[in-house]
């Protein structure tokens, strides 16, 4: 079991990794984005585990801050990635399609 100190700097170092995913999302870095979300994934199931005790006062305040910047942080993450999702899924249905016209009525008919 984590005391709340230990905790609040996990949430700490999850903020950091966060705040590299929004920075590689923002350069289309999809290599780095999912290697931090690898390793992010992994505090916050240490996080789930561990954490026992309630944050009080200050500390709690602090926690919550960081959550709300980790949110925040999540949010801009996915309104950049959901377009680019959307995109490759379209191409890859596209290129689905053009195979499937290829195989049924031959390549030289398809383009």
């Amino acid at each position: 079991m984590m005391n709340s100190q230990e905790v609040v700097s996990l949430y700490e170092t999850v903020a950091v990794i966060t705040d590299q995913m929004l920075t590689a999302a923002r350069s289309a870095n999809w290599v780095q984005l999912a290697k931090l979300e690898k390793i992010c994934a992994g505090h916050i199931e240490t996080i789930k585990s561990g954490e026992k005790e309630v944050a009080k006062g200050e500390m709690r305040e602090r926690k919550i801050k960081i959550i709300q910047k980790i949110l925040a942080d999540d949010r801009e993450i996915r309104n950049i990635t959901e377009p680019w999702m959307a995109r490759l899924s379209m191409q890859i249905n596209n290129v689905g399609a053009k195979r499937k016209l290829a195989n049924a009525y031959g390549a030289q008919h398809v383009r």
